[in-house]
């Protein structure tokens, strides 16, 4: 009775999801050298010698007419301490229950620490209402599973990315300078060169992504436009030069098919288009073209059954191939147009052509793409280079031509995915019995998520979504997670985001972003998504199978932070007038 007074707090009401506690003096109430707000815990103890611990929702007063002033207290249940171990769920509690006080630091440490083995606690935050207690999240289950780290601008994602990334790849279970932590970075905003300055940095100047590792999707999305009339036809046409030329260069080969990761020449299947729209044939005997080689000639314009090339449609196709050839022109009844000659393809041409010259496009068409190998490609972005491999791949997309960011997206992700796809393969051939699928696993870091995969029917985003629809589904089988960073969550592919495991929730103000998190949480717990328009930098609302129950924290600070912050305005535009060199800024522009 006496410890009841002194502590000058007892539960008035206990609901399902929610408890209600009166105060006499707040400032007798808290435990000392500790502030008592919203998010703070407290312990409760019933007659069963357990401990719940709920934390405050919120504070009100409430003054009888006598003019004695209550302090009500609303805290939400999140568990139960019992025989020393914390079980979630509090609806268990005894009625009355004897006491009610601050929860210690030592109570707090203990929900979080005995939930997690010491060998796979990841720690890279600590809790918002008490700094000094650390908040682990179980390292497998973080990793093993997607995250998703959302936040309005400025609220702290680009940090939290770098300060998690660094924490991650620094961990080490033994004594070595590397890690087996592999992680791929696609930095839209080219944030990322600051906070991994040791990194494999890929960027527009190094990258080399060989056009002939497109798939079919991939290839037709860049050089068809599927809004003409004539994209069967144009369809058709690739599909049999592109399947042609692999099996031209790729004889060892006892099965090529249009999407075969082989080499092909892009050259020669311009070359093939422009002698189709060109093509002409010999009207008096089929399977004979007009090819105007020197070879023969027509007398009057007229042709004989002689007149023109005999080729089958194989030898046709490969002389083709050759170079871009001279046709006689239609003449009356002799010389009549070729099957693909009637127009269907001059735009395409014209297209194709000033793709594959484009000097943007350079990554994608140039010299290097015919002579870089699939091993070679494959090294790069997993950051086995050389003699110095790296943990961290910065895949630099500003420089990439927006028309072609999806297409980049998607194609590094599905090498990605098939990698840990024929892996797992190999691992379990060597070895049936293999438990582990992936002993290289990758994490794949989607910065800015929303622009490449949104929540959008639109062709453009096709590719992308495809590749990283399928990681999110079934990626985790084969070793390949995803980190998907946004602010507007809830225009990212409601496909991708559902299959997401973890989240740090970060400053939200949109109401629809609120909305589409608030679906996340515990219904027991929907209410600390009211707290999130009041986050401050760096606060988040971490939940998700890696951590025993939600939890409002402050992210670490990232040790070297990426460019990301914010532009001082004020303070900038205080200073003298700065001059311009817009020639050179002209010269970086046009590169």
């Amino acid at each position: 009775m006496e410890e009841l007074q002194k502590m000058n707090a007892e539960v008035i009401s206990v609901f399902p999801n929610k408890i209600r506690i009166v105060v006499d003096n707040l400032e007798e109430f808290k435990l000392e050298d500790e502030s008592l707000k919203v998010g703070s815990y407290l312990r409760v103890a019933d007659n069963e010698n357990s401990i719940l611990i709920a934390i405050i929702e919120n504070f009100s007063i409430e003054v009888s007419d006598a003019g004695k002033r209550d302090y009500i207290i609303e805290a939400t249940p999140l568990g139960l301490i019992r025989d020393g171990e914390f079980v979630r769920g509090g609806d268990t509690i005894a009625i009355p229950p004897k006491k009610v006080e601050p929860a210690s630091k030592s109570d707090i440490e203990k929900i979080y620490n005995d939930s997690i083995t010491l060998s796979e606690q990841f720690i890279f935050s600590t809790l918002s209402s008490n700094r000094e207690i650390k908040i682990p999240v179980n390292g497998n289950k973080f990793f093993n599973k997607h995250i998703s780290i959302i936040g309005s601008t400025g609220s702290g994602k680009s940090h939290t990315v770098a300060s998690i990334i660094q924490k991650a790849v620094n961990s080490k279970a033994g004594e070595y300078s590397l890690n087996n932590s592999h992680v791929i970075i696609f930095d839209i905003h080219s944030e990322y060169k600051a906070a991994f300055p040791n990194a494999n940095i890929i960027n527009i100047d190094n990258l080399t992504l060989p056009y002939w590792l497109l798939n079919s999707e991939e290839l037709e999305e860049i050089l068809l436009d599927t809004g003409e009339r004539d994209d069967y036809n144009q369809s058709s046409v690739f599909r049999t030069l592109v399947t042609a030329n692999k099996k031209k260069y790729n004889q060892t080969y006892e099965k090529i098919f249009y999407d075969t990761p082989v080499f092909f020449d892009i050259n020669e299947i311009v070359n093939a288009i422009i002698n189709y729209k060109n093509e002409t044939e010999n009207a008096k005997c089929a399977g004979r073209y007009m090819i105007n080689d020197g070879t023969y000639s027509l007398t009057d314009g007229k042709t004989t059954e002689q007149s023109g090339i005999k080729l089958t449609n194989e030898e046709r196709i490969n002389k083709y191939f050759e170079k871009e050839l001279t046709f006689y022109p239609t003449k009356g009844q002799n010389v009549t147009k070729g099957d693909y000659a009637d127009g269907t393809l001059d735009k395409f041409s014209i297209r194709f052509q000033s793709k594959v010259i484009d000097k943007r496009l350079e990554f994608l068409f140039g010299d290097k793409s015919k002579t870089i190998t699939f091993e070679e490609t494959l090294q790069k972005l997993m950051g086995y280079c050389g003699e110095e491999p790296n943990n961290v791949t910065v895949i630099d997309l500003s420089g990439i031509p927006f028309e072609v960011l999806s297409i980049t997206v998607s194609l590094i992700s599905r090498m990605i995915f098939e990698y840990g796809y024929y892996y797992k393969r190999l691992r379990c051939r060597e070895n049936p019995d293999e438990k582990i699928n992936n002993d290289v696993p990758i994490l794949l870091v989607y910065e800015e998520a929303h622009k490449y995969v949104p929540r959008s029917e639109l062709t453009k985003y096709r590719s992308s979504q495809k590749a990283i629809e399928r990681i999110a589904k079934e990626g985790r089988k084969y070793g390949i997670t995803l980190l998907l960073a946004s602010q507007r969550p809830s225009e990212i592919s409601e496909t991708i985001f559902s299959q997401c495991n973890n989240f740090i929730a970060m400053r939200l103000t949109n109401p629809n972003d609120q909305g589409y998190v608030k679906k996340l949480l515990p219904d027991t717990l929907g209410n600390l998504i009211d707290k999130m328009p009041s986050l401050s930098a760096g606060e988040a609302l971490l939940i998700g199978e890696a951590i025993i129950l939600p939890s409002i924290v402050q992210i670490e600070k990232s040790s070297l932070p990426p460019s990301s912050n914010d532009i001082p305005y004020w303070d900038l535009w205080k200073e003298e007038w700065k001059n311009l060199d817009l020639t050179e800024i002209k010269a970086e522009w046009y590169k």
